[in-house]
């Protein structure tokens, strides 16, 4: 039987007081939603539809990538009703898989059982027990444990509050059952909605629910405000840390390591605190990350070590290398094995070549450094002239005096000396000695001006 997946995402998210819509607010640096559907698309389901209503559109435009079917709700009257617009593109011998997307922390375990139960024609739910039921619909069943029906908390008495274990909405049934039960939805309760919670109580009068717990309470829990997401954060990264330490990562303190993305990490990697990972990430054996290092989509080769304060982007990172503290390399560089990169040094959309070395307050921007070069501190390639980006070479074993400024297009020869200081405009040979200053000399007699004394200054 094809699975076919219903994910509501129409909640406009009063608490969260935001113009985002609610489900593209951030976990883990990717919005909620996006989380909701890798949880689905791991059930290898025949389709996926998302229902959207409040700014809809917003929403469809920051997600053009997943592999959805949008459907409206222009009307928003309830989850029932959210359902029931997505029901004409189900497969009419589907089994059907409702999921939420504020809920973005479902485990695919969870998931498997619930539809394994509702194999049979039975309606399948996720309940969970929780010290603070607040906010969610309780659970009411009989004298022999058989669920009854599902009772929101707006419509409850004190009796009812005072169960719980809650109805997570998470649930499972074939089409044509799910379709009959939502056909004879009514919206007689406080919020004059179509509550999804409706189809249990009528499944549950033909002995047709079953339930399941899930494999963490984590997994069921939604976000409404900014506090809730504040601490699924926490809790997500808290898994990921685990999985990193138990694969042989060593995080100096997991409470202090944000992932927000995917790491692949070798063995005895060594990360600091405060290390944000973005995008992808890959970490090769024996890989030092020091504390308040930001990498987004970058490769870093076996035994590198990233000294605190770097900010790396887009970058590949070679092996035996030292980069920082306080560096920042831009997209579309690729650093080759056993550079040295300093304090203050940024790189952009350059190669640097093996064993060379740019240790202080440099830029190279644009460049194709090649192996053993020596750049000196305050050096800059001058690769912008307001209009176009220009390219400077400079061949193995240059050295580059400090202070220099390399004006692009250039191309400084292999083994050529650059003296300190230096504006070179033109190709500097190989294995020669260029330099380009003005004449130095000392004026006799030459006083420094007294600074004005304002009055009243002393």
């Amino acid at each position: 039987m094809d699975l076919n997946v219903i994910i509501l995402a129409a909640g406009q998210g009063k608490r969260m007081r935001t113009a985002l819509p609610k489900v593209l607010h951030r976990l883990a640096g990717r919005p909620m939603l996006e989380h909701v559907v890798d949880a689905a698309r791991s059930l290898e389901p025949a389709r996926i539809l998302v229902v959207y209503g409040h700014r809809g559109e917003q929403l469809r435009q920051a997600l053009p990538h997943l592999e959805v079917q949008w459907v409206e709700q222009s009307d928003r009257l309830g989850t029932g009703h959210a359902v029931q617009q997505a029901m004409p593109l189900v497969d009419g011998n589907a089994m059907v898989l409702v999921l939420y997307a504020d809920v973005p922390m479902i485990e695919t375990a969870t998931l498997s059982r619930l539809i394994d139960q509702a194999r049979d024609g039975a309606l399948a739910v996720v309940t969970a027990r929780l010290a603070d039921p607040s906010g969610y619909g309780r659970i009411v069943r009989d004298s022999a444990g058989h669920i009854m029906r599902v009772v929101e908390e707006r419509d409850a008495d004190d009796a009812v509050r005072a169960i719980d274990e809650i109805n997570t909405g998470i649930l499972a049934a074939r089409a044509d059952n799910l379709a009959r039960w939502l056909s004879r939805l009514d919206n007689r309760n406080a919020q004059a909605e179509f509550y999804l919670t409706g189809v249990i109580a009528m499944a549950a009068a033909e002995g047709r629910v079953l339930s399941i717990t899930p494999v963490s309470n984590e997994g069921i829990l939604g976000v409404n405000d900014r506090m809730q997401l504040a601490a699924l954060e926490r809790s997500w990264q808290r898994r990921a840390a685990e999985r990193l330490m138990n694969n042989g990562v060593t995080l100096l303190d997991p409470a202090r390591f944000d992932l927000r993305g995917e790491l692949n990490a070798g063995v005895d990697v060594v990360i600091d605190v405060n290390v944000v990972l973005e995008g992808r990430i890959a970490l090769a054996d024996g890989v030092y990350v020091g504390p308040n290092v930001v990498l987004r989509d970058v490769t870093v080769g076996e035994a590198t070590r990233i000294e605190a304060n770097c900010v790396i982007e887009r970058a590949d990172i070679g092996a035996r290398c030292r980069v920082g503290p306080f560096a920042r390399i831009r997209p579309e560089t690729v650093i080759d094995e056993e550079v040295h990169l300093g304090n203050f040094v940024e790189i952009k959309k350059s190669t640097i070549g093996r064993g060379s070395k740019i240790n202080h307050l440099s830029y190279v921007g644009d460049a194709k450094v090649g192996s053993e070069v020596n750049i000196g501190a305050g050096t800059i390639t001058c690769n912008y002239d307001g209009v176009g980006k220009y390219v400077t070479v400079i061949g193995d074993r240059a050295f580059i005096g400090s202070d220099t400024q390399l004006v692009a297009p250039v191309t400084v020869g292999a083994g050529a000396y650059i003296g300190a200081g230096s504006t070179i405009t033109r190709d500097a040979p190989p294995e020669e000695l260029t330099l380009s200053r003005a004449p130095q000399e000392t004026r006799k007699g030459w006083k420094r001006k007294n600074r004005a004394v304002k009055t009243g200054e002393q």
